[in-house]
């Protein structure tokens, strides 16, 4: 979490290598204890004083000597352990864990916090002001821990605002179109309701409101749909001109295929002879010169010839 938010710390006079609890900085800077170690010092807290289950005595090897990176390791923890802002720093930490953690999860963690709430007067010796530095730490981690927690419920309490407003749309849905199919079922035609009563007879239960739905919108709406499919079968494909028009057009490309460009008399004429419109005789002519019409190297001189003809001044 801390890499996420960039922020680092050192306190107390003690550094160690970035695979411990402590990551050195520069003199001004500063270092945060990992969750991992977090985890551990919570556990050691929590579970300190139980009893352990093979009984109280058992026969084990004495542990190793502890070496001087577990014993500053050990120090920094227990100063942690023992500042005033210690348990406001594990009710923070365990906020975070219980975001989208699952119920039993949660629940382990309010047991911790518990525990937590129980035995914090007598863990906590130590005061304000005795570290300056250590306070400076357990303030901004506890504030970064805070932010953390709200940067990832948020997500989560927006999904579900945006679920449950979805279920009660749907719920809404299914259950007016429920109570609008039983409607127009009552306002039909006789026949429609004597099929309607058959059905329900030969078919009760079976259809979902997902059938209601289509059969309420096929009632409503057939004979709107039935004009609209005579009216478009009615309707001709736009852009295509009639065969005889065409083949009037087409003989005249022929015919001046050299230079294809009406004058408005010719335009005049083909409208009377072809029965179109001057817009649909322009129209026919551009599509036709893009497509089927590429002027000779000849025709290309003289048009660039007309169009930069010297101008004279008489002086």
């Amino acid at each position: 979490m801390e890499e996420i938010y960039g922020l680092h710390q050192t306190f107390g006079g003690f550094s160690a290598s970035p695979s411990e609890m402590m990551t050195s900085q520069s003199a001004e800077g500063t270092s945060f204890v990992s969750p991992s170690e977090l985890q551990s010092l919570i556990a050691a807290q929590v579970f300190r004083d139980r009893i352990p289950i093979f009984g109280s005595d058992p026969v084990f090897a004495p542990p190793p000597a502890p070496t001087a990176e577990e014993e500053i390791s050990a120090a920094i923890k227990a100063k942690i352990a023992s500042h005033p802002r210690y348990p406001r720093l594990l009710e923070a930490y365990i906020d975070c864990q219980k975001v989208g953690a699952p119920p039993e999860i949660a629940s382990f963690l309010d047991e911790i916090r518990r525990e937590n709430d129980v035995s914090k007067r007598s863990l906590v010796s130590g005061r304000m002001g005795a570290d300056p530095e250590l306070d400076e730490f357990m303030e901004m981690y506890c504030d970064v821990l805070v932010k953390y927690k709200s940067d990832l419920a948020r997500p989560f309490d927006e999904a579900t605002t945006f679920l449950n407003n979805i279920e009660v749309q749907l719920s809404n849905l299914c259950k007016g179109s429920s109570r609008s199919c039983g409607s127009e079922e009552a306002a039909g035609s006789s026949e429609e309701e004597f099929s309607g009563v058959e059905m329900e007879i030969q078919e009760p239960h079976q259809r979902g409101e997902d059938r209601d739905l289509k059969d309420k919108l096929l009632r409503k709406y057939s004979g709107y749909l039935s004009s609209l499919k005579q009216e478009f079968s009615k309707k001709k494909k736009k852009g295509k001109l009639p065969n005889e028009a065409r083949q009037m057009l087409l003989d005249w490309w022929n015919l001046h295929y050299k230079w294809p460009y009406p004058t408005e008399a010719d335009k005049i004429a083909l409208a009377e002879s072809t029965g179109l419109d001057q817009k649909q005789i322009n129209n026919w002519f551009i599509n036709q010169r893009k497509r089927h019409w590429k002027p000779s190297e000849n025709m290309q001189f003289a048009i660039m010839d007309s169009l930069n003809a010297p101008f004279y001044v008489d002086d």
